[in-house]
C-alpha cells in the first residue's frame, strides 16, 4: 500500500511539474514577443501592482537570486522601464520604482498576459480554481516544513 502512495506522490510530482513547464513556456512565449524576458516581466509587473520596492527586497518577491537582480534592474534601467531612487532615511537602502514609459509598456502587454492565464485556467470551473488553489498551497507549505 504504502509503494502505491509513493507512486501516486511521484506521479503527481510531475504531473505538477509538467503544467507548470506548459503554462510558463506560452506564458513566456508572449512575454519574450514583447522584448522582455520573464524575470523582467516579473519586476516591472511588481513595481505597477506595488509601486517601489527596495532592490534588497525584489528578489524575494519574485523568486530570484538577490545576485541577479542588480542585472535585471540594470537593463530595465537602460530600456527605461524603470529608475532607481536613493532612499531618503537610509542611504543603503535603493529603490526601484516604474517609470512613465514602464507604466505605458505594462499597460499595453498586461492585459493580453491576463488572458491568456485566463483561458488556460479557464479549463476548470471556478469551484475547481478554488479547490486547486487550496491543494497546491497545502502541498507548498508542507514542502517548507
Amino acid at each position: 500500500m504504502e509503494n502505491n502512495s509513493v507512486q501516486q506522490s511521484l506521479k503527481l510530482f510531475i504531473v505538477l511539474s509538467r503544467a507548470h513547464r506548459s503554462i510558463n513556456d506560452v506564458v513566456n512565449k508572449y512575454i519574450a514577443a514583447q522584448g522582455l524576458n520573464p524575470t523582467e516581466f516579473a519586476v516591472l509587473e511588481l513595481l505597477y501592482h506595488k509601486g517601489e520596492q527596495p532592490l534588497q527586497q525584489i528578489g524575494g518577491k519574485i523568486l530570484l537570486a538577490s545576485g541577479s537582480i542588480t542585472y535585471v534592474v540594470d537593463k530595465l534601467e537602460k530600456k527605461q522601464y524603470l529608475e532607481r531612487v536613493a532612499c531618503k532615511e537610509d542611504r543603503r537602502v535603493i529603490y526601484a520604482r516604474i517609470t512613465e514609459e514602464g507604466k505605458t509598456f505594462i499597460e499595453k502587454v498586461f492585459p493580453e498576459h491576463e488572458k491568456q492565464i485566463d483561458e488556460i485556467m479557464n479549463i476548470l470551473k471556478p469551484e475547481e480554481k478554488q479547490t486547486a488553489i487550496e491543494f497546491i498551497k497545502k502541498i507548498g507549505y508542507k514542502a517548507y516544513e
